[in-house]
């Protein structure tokens, strides 16, 4: 969410009225996220002046780690020195500590691509941008999951119940501290994680929702006990039937 929306704000930049804008203190304590938008606290030090030359050699583009030779324009302007300034920065202030963590692992490629792309600048920020859109769309369909063994059966569905909410094992990267709380498509996709948890005995597909509008899911190592809740449905493993309790 902070690099989709840090990378629209970009875009805006790159083809404002103004002309293509950099910023020049770019560090993350200029930026606050806001209603889920990150705005940029200061513009003192934006410029929409574009490095003057006269041939390709005047237009080489700085950075601590790494040069980027770019082209002198007929006009005299090293070309997208702007818009190639502030798109390195987001990939090294950024990208480097959000993208690689996170996001389901079928999706992981398509976000090391635009790590890759943005760090060595193969990418302006159209197509940055463009990709954001492409894995955002991947992960908001369920696309991303086809497929995938059907593992929803392995599950016995309680319907009209929930389990007692309380401290459980941790997971990561957890919406709650208490315990394992992530997004998920559907349940058949929870089914496969908690799969993949060697403590999950069962979830839940809560009400609460992220902001991509994907449920959150609970999920617990023990089986504890269960309470009516007519909106709620309780998944249990076959393999760990909590016998009286059904």
């Amino acid at each position: 969410q902070i690099c989709l929306s840090l990378v629209k704000l970009l875009f805006y930049l790159a083809h404002s009225p103004l002309g293509s804008i950099a910023l020049l203190d770019f560090q993350p304590r200029q930026f606050v996220m806001v209603d889920g938008n990150l705005k940029v606290t200061d513009m003192d030090d934006a410029s929409t002046e574009e490095l003057s030359c006269k041939e390709d050699n005047d237009c080489t583009l700085d950075f601590p780690t790494k040069s980027f030779p770019l082209q002198c324009s007929a006009v005299g302007k090293c070309e997208g020195i702007n818009e190639k300034k502030n798109l390195f920065n987001a990939y090294r202030y950024f990208f480097t500590y959000l993208l690689p963590h996170s996001a389901p692992p079928a999706l992981r490629p398509f976000l090391s691509d635009i790590l890759n792309a943005t760090g060595d600048l193969r990418y302006g920020i159209n197509e940055t941008l463009k990709a954001f859109e492409k894995v955002l769309h991947l992960y908001k369909s369920g696309l991303y999951l086809q497929k995938r063994p059907l593992l929803l059966k392995d599950y016995i569905s309680l319907k009209g119940f929930r389990t007692v909410e309380g401290e459980d094992y941790k997971c990561w990267p957890s919406y709650s501290h208490l315990g394992c709380l992530l997004s998920v498509h559907s349940a058949e996709e929870a089914a496969a994680i908690c799969n993949s948890q060697s403590q999950c005995q069962s979830f839940i597909i809560t009400q609460q929702r992220t902001w991509t509008g994907r449920p959150l899911a609970s999920f617990q190592g023990s089986l504890t006990d269960l309470i009516p809740d007519a909106n709620a449905v309780v998944y249990v493993k076959r393999s760990a039937s909590p016998g009286k309790r059904l």
